[in-house]
C-alpha cells in the first residue's frame, strides 16, 4: 500500500511542539509588541507595582523564585482561577 501525504503529518507536530514551547516560555512575560503584561516579576516591588497599575488589586505573593501581582492569586478582577 503505497504512503499517502497527510498534511498533519510531522510538519504540523513540529509546529505544534514549538507552539507550546513558546507558550511556556510566555509565561514569564509576553511576546514582544503583544501590548501584553508579564504576571511574574523578579521582586516583590515590582510584582506590587504591576498590581496596582495593570491589575486593580493590591501586594504580590510569590511564585516559586518570582513574584505575582496581588495579595492571593486570583485576587485580580475577571481572574478565574484561585490557589
Amino acid at each position: 500500500m503505497p504512503h499517502r501525504f497527510s498534511p498533519w503529518g510531522a510538519p504540523a507536530v513540529a509546529a505544534l511542539g514549538a507552539n507550546l514551547l513558546l507558550s511556556a516560555a510566555g509565561l514569564a512575560a509576553p511576546a514582544i509588541g503583544t501590548g501584553g503584561v508579564p504576571a511574574l516579576y523578579p521582586t516583590q516591588a515590582e510584582a506590587e507595582k504591576a498590581a496596582k497599575l495593570h491589575f486593580n488589586c493590591k501586594g504580590a505573593h510569590k511564585m516559586g523564585s518570582q513574584w505575582m501581582p496581588c495579595a492571593k492569586h486570583g485576587d485580580a478582577p475577571g481572574s478565574v482561577h484561585a490557589h
